[in-house]
């Protein structure tokens, strides 16, 4: 009686242990998957910056002809997104000045915004590249009393345009103090206008300012 006893018993325990055993690695990966998410969240945001930005515009391709080079100025933000990772949003505004013999334009407004991401190279920190979509909102600067013939909708820069594109950069930092940093900032930017590609080049310095 005492063996059959100890059967039961020894087949109870067993059986419990087999049973433990599946049910406890559910837990096991979702505290992986949480610990996961809990480091993402860490990372995402835990970083913001703003900066202003100011440079030159250098026009390339059939648009050397059109305008000239134009000075540009704007305003940035940068996040934390993932590791060495940043998200990036730019809005920057320029005033070309046409050359006359090609446009008749006293000049043209244009408003450059940028989304995108950089990435901080781990082997040089100063170093960063990044990349990402652009949407151009352009009109041009005239008095419609003064050129009826532009005035007609589609036609010509004055009914406003906003075109898309892409852009690539290359980001320097080479001075830093406490929450402030100052840097180079070259960008490639092509606009997919028609019936060409319209490219541009900045180049520009930023003074950005840690928020957190």
């Amino acid at each position: 009686m005492d063996k059959l006893k100890l059967l039961i018993w020894g087949i109870f325990v067993l059986a419990v242990n087999l049973f433990a055993e599946p049910s406890a690695k559910p837990t096991t990966e979702s505290q992986t998957s949480s610990d996961n998410a809990a480091s993402v969240e860490d990372i995402a945001f835990s970083h913001v910056s703003v900066s202003i930005e100011g440079g030159e515009v250098y026009p390339f391709g059939d648009l050397i002809d059109a305008v000239d080079n134009s000075f540009y100025g704007g305003l940035g933000l940068r996040y934390a997104y993932w590791e060495n990772v940043d998200g990036i949003v730019m809005i920057h505004y320029t005033y070309f000045e046409p050359r006359e013999d090609k446009v008749p334009y006293d000049g043209v407004h244009q408003v450059m915004g940028k989304v995108g991401l950089d990435w901080r190279l781990p082997l040089i920190s100063p170093v960063v590249i990044g990349a990402g979509f652009a949407c151009n909102w352009t009109r041009a600067d005239y008095e419609e009393e003064d050129r009826p013939e532009f005035s007609d909708v589609g036609g010509t820069l004055t009914d406003n345009e906003t075109e898309f594109g892409w852009f690539a950069r290359l980001k320097l930092n080479f001075f830093n103090h406490k929450k402030y940093h100052v840097g180079f900032n070259i960008m490639w930017e092509e606009i997919w206008t028609l019936p060409k590609r319209s490219d541009m080049l900045y180049a520009g310095l930023y003074i950005e300012r840690d928020l957190w």
